[in-house]
């Protein structure tokens, strides 16, 4: 018996489905504001991108976020997703 579905999400670069806790999240609230969601409840449209350098270079160079998002993304959100991914390959 499975006591506790885990959640899934899709990567808006690979559109593979993962693990919702294996995803970085970002959101935009409606305050217009877009940001990285460390804890994964910020109030807000959420869209997620797998860990991997590909599919971070991927929404980066095709400004996914900002298609997800339908406005522009500022580059200091990418500039984050950036320092988040240097982060992770630390481990």
């Amino acid at each position: 018996m499975n006591p506790k579905k885990t959640p899934l999400r899709k990567c808006i670069a690979c559109q593979e489905m993962k693990n919702k806790k294996d995803l970085i999240r970002i959101v935009a609230n409606k305050e217009g504001q877009v940001h990285l969601d460390s804890h994964g409840k910020a109030h807000g449209r959420g869209a997620y991108v797998c860990r991997q350098t590909e599919c971070f270079e991927k929404i980066k160079k095709t400004k996914a976020l900002n298609r997800a998002f339908k406005r522009d993304v500022p580059d200091e959100v990418y500039t984050a997703l950036a320092e988040k991914f240097q982060e992770g390959s630390d481990h």
